[in-house]
């Protein structure tokens, strides 16, 4: 997913504020299930919430760059999946690496991920 910089993801210097790459992840993570025609939840009370993330900031981005952000599955299990998201620059150059774990939760309980969301991630593992 390609992500433009603007003045308002920066800070007074023209710099990403390092919060952001994690909010470019998210947005990154909520196409895949728009690409699709689909919410991330089934009802009102459900959806996927971040247990753990592990960032690395590795180098910086500024105003006006256009970013690159991948997603890709580690591992999925019943009720969890492990990400890998990866924001680079437009040389190419990797800039933030975070891992995230997310739970699937209904009406604030930890339930199996419904078979639709499960066959999107395992799709991407298979490309």
């Amino acid at each position: 997913m390609k992500i433009r910089v603007y003045y308002e993801d920066t800070d007074a210097g023209g710099i990403v504020y390092h919060t952001n790459y994690i909010k470019y992840c998210e947005r990154a993570r909520s196409e895949i299930f728009f690409s699709k025609g689909m919410m991330p939840f089934e009802g009102d009370r459900s959806g996927f919430v971040v247990r753990r993330i592990e960032a690395d900031y590795l180098g910086m981005a500024r105003l006006g760059d256009l970013l690159e952000v991948t997603t890709e599955v580690i591992e999925i299990k019943r009720s969890s999946v492990s990400l890998r998201q990866t924001v680079y620059n437009e040389s190419g150059a990797e800039i933030f690496a975070m891992r995230v774990l997310l739970i699937y939760v209904e009406k604030g309980r930890v339930r199996k991920i419904p078979e639709k969301f499960f066959d999107i991630f395992q799709d991407m593992t298979s490309v």
